[in-house]
């Protein structure tokens, strides 16, 4: 994005068109200048996400990971690619030591399957846990997902690798996104942001938030809240 070419958002923001005819002349000003904020965090974005697209290539994935599909049959990581040569991976906390997935994880699963036919049209999109393949799926027509597609982590190298299981068993949620380099694998991106990177009174969590839910929440009075996680069920 050529940064020269864009009218200022100051100057973008006085073109708002107020729908509500009795709004205050305070809330008018605020709002306009919010306005200004968001055109230049919509440019932040597409910025970030333009220098994401330019990161040079990355890590070889070098071990045989293993991976066992819907129908029982066991794939390597470049078998989860289909005919695409992108791959979208989600590790979601479904160990075999629990009998239920991470709420976190099944809230954001929930959009994501909503979005899966579509994202498939462009990128092979596969959920991963070490729960045995059946259960997940159980678990999933339970919840109603029709568009995601599961896969089993054969044993744990693959987990413990990516940092998304320690040496005590406690699992984290992992986003990783892969790229073919002819019969090679790369590592396109990595969500990698750390726990001591997170702001004071926030949860850790990485940017651009891909969570419907927090989206949404952001954009009401009292926005996430600091004490509310969502639950398996209300």
């Amino acid at each position: 994005m050529d940064m020269s070419e864009l009218k200022p958002a100051k100057e973008l923001a006085t073109k708002r068109v107020s729908r509500f005819m009795n709004e205050t002349a305070d809330y008018a000003e605020a709002r306009t200048a919010l306005l200004a904020e968001e055109i230049e965090v919509r440019r932040h974005l597409a910025r970030l996400a333009e220098q994401r697209r330019r990161l040079p290539p990355g890590p070889l994935v070098q071990k045989d990971y293993r991976f066992k599909d819907e129908n029982g049959e066991e794939l390597g990581l470049a078998d989860l690619f289909g005919h695409h040569d992108t791959l979208v991976t989600y590790f979601w906390m479904f160990g075999p030591q629990r009998e239920r997935p991470c709420p976190m994880c099944t809230n954001f699963l929930s959009g994501a399957n909503g979005n899966g036919a579509d994202v498939k049209q462009r990128v092979a999109f596969k959920i991963i846990g070490r729960s045995a393949v059946e259960q997940q799926r159980a678990f999933a027509l339970e919840r109603g997902w029709r568009d995601l597609d599961f896969v089993q982590a054969v044993g744990d190298d693959y987990a413990r690798d990516l940092g998304v299981l320690d040496d005590e068993g406690s699992e984290y949620p992992g986003f990783t996104v892969y790229q073919k380099d002819g019969d090679d694998v790369r590592v396109f991106y990595n969500g990698e942001m750390p726990a001591e990177a997170a702001d004071p009174g926030q949860d850790p969590r990485g940017a651009v938030d891909i969570a419907p839910l927090w989206n949404i929440l952001d954009m009401t009075p009292t926005g996430r809240g600091t004490d509310w996680y969502p639950k398996l069920n209300y």
